[in-house]
């Protein structure tokens, strides 16, 4: 299987992820040749660059400037009229329509009602089929994406100036782990936010793989502060256990009761934490106290931190970013004589019934739930055989 990781620490744009692509290896000449079938009127140059002292390559997009605006109805014509395989053609076509949605909610208007302006000229066009075409030449299977770097300030629009990120961007990249670091320029753009959101397995921290080709594609600009690049890492997958970025949030508490510290707890986990704990502490001058240790994703690390200060007495809390591996797992659904539960069963091929599941079968049947645990176990070992 071949693992594509997006290592945006400069951000992403669509001519940065299609120069990244033709560096790993994708074929230059095919790609321009695919873009080209879409008769848009692009003229594709790929330069060797360098940024920050590092090789990359540069694309290029040459057209004359129009002010025409385009529909998504007839950028999805163009694509499918085009000769890309049939995986490219899926690809942009669902990237443009994630484009569309995005415009639609921030403007306020029906989808094909939505006028691409700059995200519709040739050059966006030339930048969205690009990446899909590399992708596919790569025989990429999954892309995974490092969270993403934003940039700052401000931003020149067809609708004036506008704070980094972009409305579309920001729309776009709801649920993903973002900062901003570096110059204050946009470095994340609509286009590239709606391709890796779009395409995208996961973000975070670089799966577990065998390296292969790294490729870098520039971006226009040269910062004293980074190199602007898009890193491509492709890879095989290893079958070690996936690597998980987490955030690790802890506060120290020793003026709160056991119940409402139970209650936070439980508010925690109800809020997607991944795990959330309390352990006995002996504090200074001999207080007990108690640490609470919250694992969260990275994208609710500030929502599950406003509720630890919401739920509890503390007055700070200490955050830090951790790796977790966590193995392969997969759902059983098993028959017990009291009802249905699922079966928990990792990679390494252990297992365990699902809790809640056998929970529940315990309190509608009057059961008792080491019996139906028991009977769950039972089960699964008779379909596994």
């Amino acid at each position: 299987m071949t693992l594509c990781y997006l290592d945006a620490f400069s951000g992403v744009s669509g001519d940065m992820l299609v120069g990244a692509l033709a560096d790993a290896g994708a074929d230059a000449e095919a790609i321009s040749a695919a873009v080209g079938s879409l008769h848009a009127g692009a003229t594709l140059r790929f330069e060797k660059t360098k940024r920050g002292g590092i090789a990359a390559t540069k694309f290029h997009v040459d057209c004359e400037q129009t002010h025409t605006h385009r529909h998504l109805s007839s950028i999805l014509k163009m694509i499918e009229s085009g000769s890309l395989g049939a995986r490219a053609k899926r690809d942009a076509a669902a990237v443009f329509t994630r484009l569309a949605e995005a415009e639609a909610a921030v403007h306020g208007v029906p989808v094909e009602k939505v006028h691409f302006h700059e995200v519709g000229a040739v050059d966006s066009i030339a930048d969205i089929v690009g990446a899909c075409v590399g992708f596919e030449l790569l025989g990429v299977d999954a892309i995974y994406c490092s969270a993403l770097n934003l940039g700052g300030g401000t931003v020149k629009t067809e609708h004036g100036m506008l704070p980094v990120p972009a409305p579309a961007t920001a729309r776009l990249l709801d649920g993903r782990p973002v900062y901003s670091r570096g110059p204050n320029v946009e470095l994340t753009t609509p286009t590239g936010a709606a391709v890796v959101t779009t395409l995208a397995a996961g973000f975070g921290a670089m799966p577990a793989m065998r390296l292969g080709r790294t490729g870098y594609g520039a971006g226009t600009r040269d910062f004293p502060e980074q190199p602007n690049l898009l890193r491509v890492i492709l890879g095989t997958s290893s079958g070690a256990p996936e690597a998980v970025e987490v955030s690790v949030i802890e506060a120290n508490i020793d003026d709160l009761s056991p119940q409402v510290l139970g209650y936070a707890l439980e508010r925690l986990l109800d809020r997607g934490a991944l795990d959330a704990t309390l352990e006995p502490l002996q504090m200074k001058k001999g207080r007990p106290g108690t640490l609470l240790r919250v694992i969260a994703k990275p994208e609710d690390r500030e929502e599950l931190t406003g509720l630890i200060f919401r739920e509890t007495s503390t007055l700070g809390v200490r955050i830090y970013s951790a790796e977790r591996r966590v193995q392969p797992r997969t759902w059983v659904e098993v028959e017990t004589p009291h009802g249905k539960t699922r079966v928990k069963v990792a990679g390494d091929g252990s297992w365990a019934p699902e809790y809640e599941d056998c929970r529940r079968l315990a309190l509608e049947t009057g059961t008792p739930l080491k019996q139906i645990l028991a009977e769950a176990g039972f089960a699964y070992q008779q379909k596994a055989r």
